[in-house]
């Protein structure tokens, strides 16, 4: 078993897992989503991809691109998070929680593909 591997695994996984469970429940219900499930989705997705730059294969750049999409969408997430609360009078309205969750279900998309790309890789290996 390689070490390097199983982290790899965990963290892509771990990076799926919290976005479903962030992504879950009433799009625009402040209490099915909470900033710091989000942060960490954020934060396992950050992992993630830094953990993808090493591998130079063909597979290896499909995992790169699918990370790097997950935080593209994560990053606009975030940002439209932090100026709701933090520069709009109305703050954090359910329009603008539900902009957030669709983003977040970007994000949950790209981690699934990864996901899907890391299993037919691994099935792929002969022994």
């Amino acid at each position: 078993m390689n070490p390097e591997k199983v982290v790899f695994g965990f963290f892509i996984l771990l990076a799926l897992t919290l976005n479903v469970g962030f992504v879950l429940g009433e799009i625009d219900n402040h209490d099915h989503h909470h900033v710091l499930e989000f942060t960490a989705v954020f934060v396992a997705n950050a992992i993630a991809t830094v953990l993808k730059l090493g591998d130079r294969s063909q597979l290896g750049g499909l995992l790169l691109a699918t990370s790097l999409v997950a935080m593209v969408q994560l990053l606009a997430a975030a940002a439209l998070w932090t100026i709701a609360v933090h520069v709009l009078a109305s703050g954090l309205t359910p329009a603008l929680l539900a902009s957030v969750v669709s983003l977040a279900s970007g994000a949950l998309v790209a981690n699934l593909v990864s996901v899907l790309l890391l299993i037919v890789e691994t099935a792929t290996l002969r022994r």
